[in-house]
C-alpha cells in the first residue's frame, strides 16, 4: 500500500485539486493591483483593531484598483456567537468599508471566489489535505487527548520545548499499513501536517511593515483537519488565500510568530505565498504604562462604542489613518478639504511599534470633521443617531425647517465653530434653542461683570422696548447694543473702557453678555445675532421676561 491508497481511504469522495485550481482561476487584474481581505471569526464584537486592519486593507485595494473581500473564519464553531456575521458585516458598513466581495449578511455573499465562509468550504480543504497525504506530507494521527496531555507533561518535566514534533510525533512514524489498519479498526483520528523543518534552522523573511525578521524554522506537525472534518485556521487560511488570489495578508502582529509555519504550508502545497504585513496593535496609556486596548477593560476597544457615542465614521477613519501613516497629518494640513480617498497609504510608512490611542485627539478630529458638514448633513446625522439612542433629541428635531436654521448658525463661515465632536454632544449644544429643552431645566443665570439685579432688568427691558428690531442687519444690531450701553452709562467701546477704567463699571461686551445669559443661560455661545434671528421676537421677549422673574 502507498500514500495514495491511504489518502483514498480517508477522503474517498474528494475531488482532485485540479478541479479547484480551474474553478478559481487567477484573478484578471491590472499589474500591481492588491488583493486584500478581512478575515475575522464571528466570536464576539468587532475590535477597533479589526476596523483598523480593514481600513488599511480596503484603502490599499482601492488605490491599486484591486479587491478587498470579507471572509468569515468560522471553523471554531464552539466559540461562534449568534448573529456574529451580521455584526461584522454591519460594522464594516457603518464605517463605509463594505467589501468588494464576500459575505454581505449572515447567509448571503457576492463574488466568484466563494463560499466566503470557511465552514462551507469543507470539501475544498479535504481535497488539499488529501493531496498532502498523497505526497507523504500529511498523515492521520490517532493520539487521544489524554496521550497528548501525557506528552506535554513529559516535555514539561524534561524542561524541553512543548509540541508534537520529532520523536514526540508518535503517529508520524507509523507505516502506511499500520495507519490503514487503525482506520479500518474504527480508531478516531485527525490529520497532521508532516513538517519538513528543523527547529535549529533559521528562516529569513521580509515583512512589508516590520522589515527583515528571522525565526527558527517550523518543525511542529500541526493539526490541519480536526476530528469534525473542519480545518484549523493555519491550513484553511493557506488554501483560501491561494484560491482567492490574496496578494497581501494584513493582520495583527500577534501572528508574526506564525509566519514560518504559514510560509512552510504554502511551499509544501506548491502555492506562491502572499506578502505579509503585520500591523502593530493600538495601545492605551494606563497610568503611565502602555498596553493593548483590551476587549474586557476598554469600552473604546469595541467598534460599536463609536456608533453609540456618535463619533462620526469619517472622524474615526481619519484618526486611524493618522495612526497608520505619519505622513497623513501633513497631507491633511496641506489638503484640508480633500477626501481621505485621495491620500496614498504606504505600508512601509507604518509604525513597527504600537500607536497610542488618544481619545482627546480623536474627538478633536471629530470637531474638525463635523465643522465642515453642511447644516443638512449635521441634521441628518444627528437625527439618525437620536433615533437609535436619544428619544428626547429625536422629538425636538422633528421640526426639520427650524432645526436646519439652528444647525446653520455660524456654519459655512471661513472659521466655522467646532463645538460638536460627536452626535451625543448635539443636545447639550443646542438645547437653549428649543423651549421644551430650555425650560425643562432649572435655569441658572451666571451673570458676569454686570450682576446687579436692577441693572440687569433695566438692560433687558430697555433693549426690548427701544432697541430691538427684527429687521436689523448684523452691524445695525450691534450698533444698537452700543447705543443701549451708552444710554445706561456703560462704555460703548471696549477700547474706551480700557482707556478710562475709572469712568465706567462695564462696557458694551458686558451688556451683550447680559443679553446672552438671559437668552440662553450661557456666557459662551455661537453668534448671538444669528441666535436671535432664529429664535425670533416672541421667544426673545418671553425669555427676557422669564429671566427678570428669576431675579426677583
Amino acid at each position: 500500500m502507498d500514500y495514495k491508497d491511504l489518502a483514498d481511504l480517508i477522503f474517498p469522495d474528494s475531488k482532485e485539486i485540479s478541479y479547484y485550481e480551474e474553478k478559481y482561476p487567477k484573478r484578471d487584474l491590472k499589474e500591481g493591483a492588491i488583493v486584500t481581505r478581512f478575515a475575522p471569526s464571528p466570536t464576539g464584537f468587532v475590535h477597533i483593531g479589526g476596523l483598523y486592519q480593514s481600513l488599511i486593507a480596503k484603502k490599499l485595494a482601492n488605490q491599486t484598483e484591486g479587491v478587498f473581500f470579507l471572509r468569515i473564519e468560522d471553523t471554531d464553531q464552539k466559540r461562534e456567537v449568534e448573529n456574529g456575521v451580521t455584526d461584522i458585516v454591519n460594522s464594516l458598513k457603518d464605517f463605509g468599508l463594505e467589501p468588494d466581495e464576500g459575505m454581505i449578511s449572515e447567509t448571503e455573499e457576492k463574488g466568484n471566489y466563494g463560499p466566503y465562509k470557511q465552514s462551507k468550504r469543507k470539501d475544498i480543504y479535504q481535497a488539499y489535505a488529501k493531496y498532502l497525504i498523497e505526497q507523504g506530507k500529511a498523515y492521520p494521527c490517532f493520539c487521544t487527548p489524554e496521550e497528548g496531555e501525557e506528552i506535554r507533561k513529559k516535555q514539561e518535566e524534561a524542561k524541553i520545548r512543548p509540541g508534537y514534533y520529532g520523536v514526540w510525533a508518535k503517529c508520524r512514524h507509523l507505516t502506511v499499513e499500520e495507519m490503514v489498519e487503525k482506520i479500518k479498526n474504527g480508531e478516531k483520528y485527525i490529520i497532521r501536517f508532516k513538517s519538513p523543518g528543523r527547529e535549529d534552522k533559521k528562516i529569513k523573511h521580509k515583512d512589508v511593515i516590520k522589515g527583515n525578521v528571522e525565526f527558527p524554522e517550523n518543525d511542529q506537525d500541526i493539526v490541519i483537519i480536526k476530528a469534525d472534518g473542519l480545518p484549523t485556521y493555519h491550513f484553511a487560511h493557506a488554501v483560501d488565500d491561494h484560491l482567492m488570489g490574496t496578494t497581501h495578508v494584513i493582520r495583527g502582529d500577534e501572528w508574526l510568530s506564525s509566519v514560518p509555519l504559514h510560509l512552510q504550508l504554502f511551499h509544501e502545497l506548491g502555492f506562491k505565498p502572499p506578502k505579509y504585513a503585520h500591523i502593530a496593535p493600538i495601545m492605551k496609556n494606563d497610568n503611565g504604562n502602555k498596553r493593548k486596548l483590551s476587549k474586557r477593560k476598554d469600552p473604546e476597544a469595541a467598534v460599536s462604542y463609536y456608533e453609540e457615542q456618535g463619533i462620526p465614521k469619517e472622524a474615526v477613519k481619519e484618526y486611524l489613518l493618522n495612526i497608520a501613516n505619519s505622513t497623513f497629518e501633513n497631507w491633511r494640513r496641506a489638503n484640508p478639504d480633500k477626501s481621505i480617498e485621495e491620500f496614498q497609504l504606504q505600508l512601509n510608512k507604518m509604525s513597527v511599534s504600537g500607536a497610542l490611542f488618544d481619545m482627546v485627539k480623536l474627538l478633536d478630529v471629530g470637531k474638525t470633521v463635523i465643522s465642515k458638514f453642511t447644516a443638512e448633513k449635521v441634521y441628518e446625522e444627528a437625527l439618525k443617531w437620536a433615533k437609535r439612542h436619544d428619544e428626547e433629541l429625536e422629538k425636538v428635531l422633528e421640526d426639520k425647517d427650524y432645526s436646519l436654521k439652528v444647525f446653520a448658525i455660524e456654519r459655512g463661515n471661513k472659521k466655522p465653530r467646532k463645538d460638536i465632536a460627536k452626535w451625543s454632544d448635539v443636545k447639550e449644544n443646542i438645547e437653549y434653542m428649543y423651549d421644551e429643552l430650555f425650560y425643562s431645566k432649572d435655569q441658572y443665570y451666571p451673570y458676569q461683570i454686570i450682576n446687579n439685579k436692577e441693572e440687569i432688568e433695566k438692560i433687558l427691558t430697555l433693549y426690548m422696548e427701544k432697541y430691538y428690531d427684527d429687521n436689523d442687519d448684523k452691524q445695525g444690531w450691534f450698533d444698537k447694543i452700543k447705543e443701549l450701553s451708552g444710554e445706561l452709562g456703560y462704555a460703548k467701546e471696549v477700547k474706551e473702557f480700557k482707556e478710562n477704567p475709572g469712568k465706567y463699571t462695564a462696557h458694551v461686551g458686558d451688556v451683550s453678555t447680559v443679553l446672552r445669559v438671559a437668552l440662553t443661560s450661557r456666557t459662551n455661545t455661537p453668534d448671538m445675532y444669528e441666535i436671535m434671528k432664529v429664535l425670533g421676537k416672541d421667544k426673545i421677549e418671553e425669555r427676557f421676561k422669564k429671566a427678570i422673574e428669576e431675579l426677583k
